[in-house]
């Protein structure tokens, strides 16, 4: 064992002190140090030895990786510590930029978005991506037979025997949600109004991509609910939004002149009643669709448990990638989703 371990040291040595870079002494160090070196091996072994093998071969090994730790860290030293670098160190040059990291501007957004809604006593609440067809389409005044189911195209997942908790059937078809509205329906079952609430969160689609239209994309809906809740309480609460989110980072916004201009206009969605729909304009710019609202349908307060005799409320649902376009002039939705950090370096 001595000789061998003599001719171990000797051949180790020779090497490391004829590293030119830490790149070489590195590979040295994993061959004469690693998991996979005979050293370590040997060491290793020592536990099944005899006691006398045991005391007479474990101070050696010991020693032999102490001198070869040591040897190394000072031939580290000599040659400056770099990779690539001899001990002819120029100090004068500048260092590496540090990059740091970037949040990703959906992100961004998400937070600036919880964060105005916040500011008007608005809880964020979350809910499962996995849905199932009852919260996603029936509890919204949408069931089977109705025409409307047509205009959200569905990821459904393959039948699943497993009881699914909640009012609706026992075994409902499990889904990809196509929309946040379910969690509306989940937070009514186990709260009682008056309450405020946004839920945002990805949603699925199954159509084709192009530059305005994704699989997958996030949502923000809103809900609020009490006894005198109002079109005129949505609409002071929807342009307060939109003059807080647009106004941030992007110049002073002030009211109707020369920053956020609304226009509200009747439309249709089966859990409202009336249903409106939302334009903005920015700066003088052209009028862009960006919200979907209305009152909830009775319907929806049935599904849920509430009397619609007593209560009134607005929800209102808007595409978190499509306020990023507007805010931070993307012109295609899959650059959110391609993973280049060229683009999330920008925000």
């Amino acid at each position: 064992m001595a000789l061998e371990a003599d001719m171990l040291k000797k051949k180790a040595l020779g090497e490391i002190s004829k590293a030119e870079d830490v790149r070489a002494l590195e590979t040295l160090r994993v061959f004469y140090l690693g998991r996979k070196s005979k050293l370590s091996e040997e060491l290793r072994g020592l536990g099944g030895l005899s006691l006398n093998e045991r005391k007479k071969n474990g101070p050696v090994l010991h020693a032999l990786r102490r001198e070869f730790e040591e040897a190394f860290l000072s031939r580290s030293k000599e040659i400056g510590g770099l990779p690539g670098k001899t001990k002819n160190l120029d100090l004068t040059m500048p260092g590496k930029k540090v990059r740091f990291g970037h949040l990703h501007p959906l992100t961004k957004i998400e937070n600036e978005i919880k964060q105005i809604f916040r500011s008007m006593n608005f809880s964020v609440i979350e809910g499962p991506e996995v849905e199932n067809e009852y919260y996603n389409f029936d509890a919204l005044n949408i069931p089977a037979s109705h025409p409307a189911r047509e205009m959200w195209d569905t990821f459904w997942l393959k039948e699943s025997e497993k009881n699914v908790a909640g009012r609706g059937p026992q075994k409902s078809r499990l889904l990809l949600r196509t929309h946040t509205s379910p969690i509306q329906i989940r937070y009514m079952e186990s709260h009682k109004p008056p309450f405020q609430i946004i839920v945002p969160g990805r949603v699925f689609r199954y159509e084709a991509t192009d530059a305005s239209h994704e699989i997958n994309f996030y949502q923000v809906e809103g809900l609020m609910v009490g006894e005198n809740v109002s079109v005129a309480n949505f609409k002071f609460v929807i342009e307060e939004f939109f003059k807080k989110l647009f106004s941030s980072g992007g110049g002073s916004v002030s009211g109707r002149s020369g920053g956020v201009e609304f226009r509200f206009r009747p439309s249709y969605f089966p859990f409202v009643e009336p249903g409106l729909e939302v334009d903005i304009k920015l700066r003088g710019g052209k009028w862009l669709e960006v919200l979907g609202a209305g009152m909830v349908h009775p319907r929806v307060f049935e599904a849920a448990g509430y009397n619609p005799r007593d209560l009134q409320g607005f929800a209102f649902g808007v595409g978190l990638d499509r306020l990023a376009m507007i805010k931070y002039k993307v012109p295609d939705i899959r650059l959110f989703y391609s993973g280049d950090l060229r683009f999330i370096r920008q925000f």
